[in-house]
């Protein structure tokens, strides 16, 4: 590893205003180098702000943040050529045609991949002689992730990647970055709000919540900390605050749905001394434990 870093992102008390708004708030965070991590949260949560900061593009308003062991705010060209990014636009120029901007990049990129590049263009129907601007939003992106990967990159930031594409095209999208993960030793960052894809693709989970960390770790191990109860109470429900770990409460058809966290097979006992007259565990995915949480604070009739 020459002696690398094993950290690829580091941020310190890293914070970003604007204006009157917050949108880092002395955010900490240390991704490790390899697999795939998940940048998940509710809109303003903080998310491209971060990726902005990273990248240089924003200057801090206070803190630091380091990629690949450089100062986000003064990285060299080297490191530069090591960064890939895939955002939401797909922006690409309109004018030239699938070969010329691949045989630009490819000679831009001393690391480049062509191997890599054909097999990842394979999974989307696009033409070398394609202008740009012929090309469907599916198309584009994934011309861009082919050129992305192709550079060879340590470390790859994809902002919603998959937003506004068809299922064909989302399928092929994630197939084309798993099969580019295999045997890679690059880093990507992942940002979306689709938690199927989530959980198709990340090996870590980062939750960030009002531009500050609030959890990190596997996937499957954040949503064994969420559980789901439904409940038929005797008398009226509880006050939340009564209900440990409580996140997240619906009624239905006369019981009430209860989302928690930290809590294990004995809440139900919990519940039966707090008034429940019967109690059902529930299994739970990533997106209705990762939406419970992110919403615990106002989700309550009774709060």
């Amino acid at each position: 590893m020459d002696g690398m870093s094993e950290l690829v992102i580091e941020t310190h008390e890293l914070s970003k205003r604007f204006g009157r708004k917050l949108a880092l708030d002395a955010l900490t965070l240390r991704v490790p180098r390899g697999g795939v991590h998940a940048v998940v949260g509710s809109n303003g949560a903080g998310k491209s702000t971060l990726f902005r900061v990273l990248l240089g593009i924003l200057s801090p308003t206070a803190g630091s943040s380091r990629i690949l062991g450089e100062d986000s705010q003064t990285l060299t060209p080297e490191t530069r050529g090591k960064i890939g990014l895939v955002h939401e636009e797909h922006t690409l120029p309109s004018w030239m045609t699938v070969q010329g901007l691949t045989n630009m990049q490819r000679s831009l990129y001393p690391r480049w991949k062509e191997g890599t590049y054909g097999e990842v263009l394979g999974h989307f129907q696009v033409l070398p002689e394609q202008k740009i601007s012929q090309l469907s939003r599916g198309e584009r992106a994934g011309l861009n992730l082919a050129l992305a990967l192709a550079q060879g990159p340590e470390v790859l930031i994809l902002d919603e990647p998959t937003l506004g594409l068809d299922v064909v095209a989302k399928q092929a999208f994630l197939e084309s970055l798993l099969f580019a993960g295999e045997g890679e030793e690059c880093t990507v960052l992942y940002c979306s709000h689709q938690m199927d894809e989530i959980e198709r693709v990340a090996d870590n989970l980062i939750i960030l919540e009002r531009g500050s960390l609030v959890s990190m770790a596997p996937p499957e191990e954040f949503c064994r900390r969420v559980s789901g109860w439904v409940v038929d109470w005797t008398s009226p429900p509880p006050e939340v605050r009564a209900i440990p770990g409580f996140l997240q409460a619906r009624d239905v058809d006369g019981q009430q749905q209860l989302m928690v966290l930290d809590q294990d097979e004995g809440f139900s006992e919990c519940l039966e001394i707090l008034g429940a007259n019967a109690v059902l565990r529930l299994p739970i995915g990533l997106n209705q434990a990762v939406n419970a949480y992110l919403t615990r604070n106002h989700s309550s009739p009774n709060a």
